[in-house]
């Protein structure tokens, strides 16, 4: 026996050695080989008593001949138990610790089993048992996950996708076979052959405790046409997919782990609905099949006799009638389902007699093998069937590349296995999947914000922090917190919209259903209110809603993810249309197949770096840069953000709001923007009238306004005006006329209360008189002339622009920019004087002035004169935060147009973004900052020649860029607590995080 064995061994190794040796003189046919395209693609004519020569695959001859030397040398080299053991495929953890992994390991070098299939546990500690395991087993062995949405199904710190019920609402394949890509590359990556899905059982009963969201829906065509379109993506990665549950577990109210599922069809009906799937996944590769435990009555007479030892089910029906040539898996065989009908070995036995090839999660595999030794040596197995089963075992073996297997490289593992694009793919997969089955009156998309009071209501008990955060990015959206119905009607009275979010546990087999309260709830306030419902649950959910009239506007969202949330915001408001179709029927109004389109507007959405063709990991060093002007003292903390073809991509906050113990920043802290006033609120005013012909570039000063008709500056045209070409100086400080010689202010000029003529506010305790707005226009239109004409920026332009607007409309300008701009674009948190509306805690400060206003200057602009004008200046006063400020400047990379408003044509937009003195070195267009002439300016020096934005004193910047469609957006107040030396400045903090953005392109 043993010089037997040697010989075994010997014959293995050389026949080993001839298969490498052609793959190595023929490197094409190796690269043919592992094309991803191959996978699958098995078009044998199987009959269990044909000879095996006829199996084969499609694949050059030489190919072929090249699997069929190593598979048959494999083959005879085994002993009968490894034949056997080649049978089964052997439930792993990477949880179990040490005895576990020594189980594993005695089934691997006694029983030479064929294959794991690996259970929870993480992908590393996978990774590192696989190694061991493969270096233990003489064939390698085949590694399953079941990855249904992903590799998370098992393992920890992996990622998860989207659910087949959710897919089953998306209408393009081709973004459904490109997730199965990106799983199939993840399960490549981790050193797994097969993925065992994608389900295809045809949910037909909504009560079904197992499949439910497990199915792409009820439909047998979209069922199918998604199961291929996924399958294509696995197969094209070089990973199996296996089709479960045959012969069809939809309909079924029995979970087959806990008992046996019975299944009352009629064969025709099977035929014609479930097998459906099969038969389209067959023509077009499927490499396996698992067959369920189901009790049958129309496939198999026997009562109760589990599908899956069923020789009718598996070899007449699965291999003959239906033509599968490839490998056929049972499920699980310690379920009860099959676990209660046969002990275990028993049940493994009729699973094989039966056709199946793989057994899966046998209960006892030493007992199994000695069976099936027995069975052989007793002639009930024949060497033909045991050699079919085993060398197409082996030749999925080759195809997978064993024949030269190498271990799994753990480097970097878990980093690859959660890439930027998981991301990026999920954003897009939820945006094809939301539906959208209720919009009376066009209630979807919100628009006309500045008509409108939104309040939001939450229903369930799972999560909505990135629903609310989200919407609250688009308008005001006030959360409405209340059990007592009559009481919450009384909350909700002043709102004309209310948003209901009905919220779950995002968790698989978690229950879904509402309860009796919380439908209550649903009934009252729709009946109540103008409502939109969005349910963030399977839309199965939805069967207790009796009556859906009072709903006007009803959207599926089908999870209750971070990006579902985010994605089903982006809806409400039309940052993208609906384009779902419900996967199974609800009632009789919404059935299968039915979801309505809705508007999408030019608004910013979200997406990921890698969806609009930028690299997260690039953009990532942004933080790098944050954290050094934090460190470096060059600003307490900062908001940036980066959009990037109409998508807010990357939106981060750092620091805190002072350098002591001081609230965090976040994305909804507000920031004295300074001089991106003059681009956020003056010059869209200033555009407006220019669109109605009330000014144009030749306009001069004089005609605008009558201080300045005989003056100097009477002829300064519009266009000069605004490009910082007009001769007139930088600055006054206006101030200092009004304080002693010690910087305390005069009575001549202020109050510590407000009075009749002392109202004009300029910090706390601190009134200036009213008429002082005035002087300051007298002092502008008496100052001397610049002596050269030459690029000089000035202040003055803007606050002489405010004055004209203010003058031309008769209303303040604060309120001006309100109503025209704000409000319409949902820029909520931008304002002139902020103390208003918001807490001090939520306002970065800007400095503790030690030589004016002698306080803390926290919600008050910093910029003095400014505050002599109320807070509310043409050059500063307006504070925002970066997603705000990040509207106004998509809106001006759209021409004038966002979210349904037109503000002013395409045409001023353009005139105004025209650098008219470039030839003379004036950078400036018409109220824009541009890119810098030479090498010092406002950029990186890497934004085109048409980008455009400003930058202010307080260290903000916002710029746009119309040929790369970006937006960048930096917000700090490195002013505080002084704003001496501009550190943030001379370190090029803003423009190094700039340069990282086009850095980051990748298009």
């Amino acid at each position: 026996m043993k010089n037997k064995g040697i010989r075994i061994s010997v014959l293995y190794v050389l026949f080993f050695f001839i298969a490498a040796c052609a793959l190595q003189k023929d490197k094409t046919v190796i690269k043919s080989i592992h094309k991803p395209t191959r996978i699958g693609a098995v078009v044998d004519e199987f009959d269990i008593d044909n000879s095996l020569d006829d199996v084969r695959i499609v694949e050059p001859a030489n190919v072929f001949n090249q699997r069929k030397i190593w598979v048959d040398s494999v083959y005879n080299s085994m002993s009968l138990d490894e034949k056997l053991g080649q049978l089964f495929m052997v439930a792993a953890y990477s949880n179990k610790g040490a005895s576990h992994s020594s189980a594993i390991q005695n089934l691997i070098s006694n029983y030479k089993i064929g294959g794991l299939i690996f259970f929870q546990g993480g992908p590393l500690r996978q990774a590192n048992l696989t190694n061991s395991y493969q270096a233990s087993s003489k064939i390698p062995l085949f590694i399953g996950n079941d990855a249904e949405w992903g590799l998370s199904m098992r393992l920890d710190s992996t990622y998860t996708y989207p659910w087949n019920m959710t897919l089953g609402a998306i209408q393009d394949m081709k973004l459904i076979e490109k997730l199965g890509n990106q799983m199939g590359k993840q399960s490549a990556r981790l050193g797994i052959q097969f993925n065992f899905g994608p389900v295809v059982d045809i949910n037909t009963n909504p009560n079904n405790p197992i499949i439910g969201f497990r199915s792409f829906g009820e439909d047998k065509i979209n069922v199918a046409n998604r199961a291929v379109a996924l399958m294509k993506g696995f197969q094209n990665q070089g990973i199996y997919a296996t089709a479960k549950h045959f012969p069809g577990h939809g309909d079924t109210e029995t979970d087959s782990h806990k008992g046996l599922p019975t299944v009352n069809f009629s064969k025709e009906r099977l035929e014609e609905v479930e097998f459906y799937p099969y038969r389209e996944m067959i023509k077009e590769g499927l490499s396996s099949v698992m067959v369920a435990h189901l009790n049958v009555p129309s496939l198999e007479s026997r009562p109760n006799y589990p599908s899956s030892i069923s020789y009718e089910v598996v070899t007449n029906i699965l291999k003959k009638d239906l033509g599968f040539k490839g490998l056929i898996f049972t499920d699980a065989l310690n379920m009860k389902a099959a676990s209660n009908y046969k002990n275990p070995g028993e049940i493994d036995l009729a699973a094989f007699l039966a056709g199946n090839d793989i057994l899966l999660f046998s209960e006892d595999v030493p007992l199994a093998i000695a069976l099936l030794r027995n069975a052989y040596n007793d002639k009930v197995i024949t060497e033909k069937r045991l050699a079919f089963s085993v060398k197409k075992i082996l030749k999925y073996k080759y195809i997978a590349g064993f024949s030269k297997l190498k271990p799994i490289d753990t480097t970097n593992l878990v980093q690859d296995l959660n890439d930027f694009q998981n991301d990026a793919l999920q954003y897009e997969l939820f945006e094809n999947a939301l539906t959208v089955l209720k919009n009376k009156e066009a209630i979807l998309p919100i628009k006309n914000l500045e008509s409108k009071q939104i309040a939001y209501v939450k229903i369930g008990d799972g999560n909505n922090i990135d629903f609310v955060k989200t919407l609250k990015k688009y308008a005001d959206v006030t959360v409405v917190e209340e059990d007592n119905l009559d009481a919450l009607q009384q909350k909700l009275r002043n709102f004309n919209t209310v948003i209901v979010g009905y919220h779950k546990s995002d968790a698989p087999w978690k229950s879904y259903n509402f309860n009796n309260s919380e439908l209550a709830k649903l009934d009252f306030i729709t009946r109540n209110n103008n409502a939109i419902v969005t349910v963030f649950a399977n839309p199965y959910a939805l069967l207790a809603v009796s009556d859906f009239t009072a709903i006007n506007g009803l959207i599926v969202s089908y999870q209750n993810s971070a990006i579902a949330q985010k994605v089903s915001a982006e809806l409400i408001f039309g940052a993208i249309g609906s384009k779902g179709k419900l996967p199974v029927t609800i009632s009789s109004e919404f059935k299968t197949n039915f979801g309505l389109e809705t508007e999408k507007l030019d608004i910013l959405g979200f997406a990921t770096p890698e969806s609009v063709g930028m690299n997260s990991a690039v953009l990532g060093k942004i933080t790098d840069l944050a954290q050094k002007a934090i460190s470096g003292k060059m600003a307490p903390g900062m908001q940036v953000l980066v959009a990037r073809k109409g998508k807010v991509v990357y939106q981060k906050s750092f620091g805190n709001l002072t350098y002591s113990n001081s609230p965090m920043v976040n994305d909804t802290t507000l920031y004295d923007v300074a001089s991106l006033t003059k681009i956020l609120a003056t010059l869209p005013n200033a555009m407006l009238q220019y669109d109605r012909k009330n000014i144009d570039m030749t306009t001069t000063l004089g005609q605008m306004l009558p201080i300045f008709q005989d003056t100097d500056k009477a002829a300064i045209p519009f266009k000069d005006l605004l490009s910082h070409y007009a001769r007139l100086k930088a600055w006054i400080p206006f101030y200092r006329a009004t304080i002693s010689s010690k910087g305390d202010p005069l009575t001549t000029y202020y109050r510590t209360s407000s009075q009749l003529d002392f109202s004009t506010k300029v910090a706390d305790n601190l009134y200036l008189r009213n008429d002082y707005q005035d002087t300051i226009m007298k002092i502008i239109a008496e100052s001397k002339l610049m002596p050269e004409k030459k690029y000089r920026y000035s202040d003055f332009t803007f606050i002489i622009l405010k004055n004209y607007i203010e003058k031309l409309t008769g209303q303040s300008l604060d309120v001006l920019s309100d109503e025209i701009l704000f409000k319409p674009l949902g820029a909520n948190h931008t304002m002139y004087n902020p103390l208003k509306k918001f807490n001090k805690n939520g306002i970065a400060p800007t400095e503790i002035d030690t030589y004016y206003r002698h306080q803390l200057i926290q919600g008050y602009v910093h910029d003095m004169g400014a505050a002599m004008e109320g807070g509310v200046g043409g050059h500063a006063g307006v504070f925002s935060n970066s997603m705000d400020v990040a509207k106004i400047m998509q809106m001006y990379l759209q021409k004038g147009s966002y979210g349904g408003h037109h503000f002013f044509s395409e045409k001023t937009f353009d005139d105004f973004n025209t650098c008219y003195f470039c030839m003379e070195g004036n950078r400036r267009g018409v109220g824009f900052d541009k890119p810098q002439l030479g090498e010092s300016g406002p950029t990186c020096g890497c934004a085109s020649m048409t980008s455009f934005g400003h930058t202010g004193f307080t260290g903000t910047m916002a710029w746009a860029d119309p040929e790369k469609e970006i937006v960048y957006v930096f917000l700090s107040n490195r002013t505080y607590p002084d704003s001496g030396p501009n550190k943030l400045s001379r370190e090029n903090i803003r423009e190094d995080i700039q340069q990282l953005i086009y850095e980051s392109l990748q298009d």
